[in-house]
């Protein structure tokens, strides 16, 4: 199968999941594109974040059309956010990638284990 066409099932299962979970992209797209696509931890971190943008608009414009949405709430968390991804993403690059690949899967267990249990 060609590699685009892989790509883009992966980006449709990616983004259903997404919509439908409520959950960012990068908890799907980053372990795809590491283990099944082959691409580097750091790569696949900027891929999913520029994939992200589009997938969150999407689902938010969906979201805020059935009242959804608490914007200020959502303000409040944005601003944050730009903040602290900012941050994120310097301290990210200073990591080495068996590092990345270790906290991001631990990230994920316990996010999974409190999702469990809540």
């Amino acid at each position: 199968m060609n590699q685009s066409v892989k790509l883009i099932a992966a980006g449709l299962g990616v983004g259903i999941l997404s919509g439908f979970l409520g959950v960012g992209g990068g908890i799907f797209i980053i372990p795809l594109l590491v283990t099944y696509f082959a691409v580097a931890h750091h790569e696949a971190v900027g891929i999913s974040l520029a994939v992200v943008i589009p997938t969150a608009l999407v689902s938010g414009v969906v979201y805020g059309l059935h009242g959804n949405i608490e914007l200020g709430v959502s303000l409040n968390l944005v601003v944050a956010s730009m903040i602290g991804s900012w941050y994120g993403a310097r301290l990210a690059r200073k990591i080495p990638e068996d590092r990345l690949e270790i906290l991001f899967g631990g990230m994920l267990v316990v996010v999974g284990l409190r999702m469990v249990i809540a």
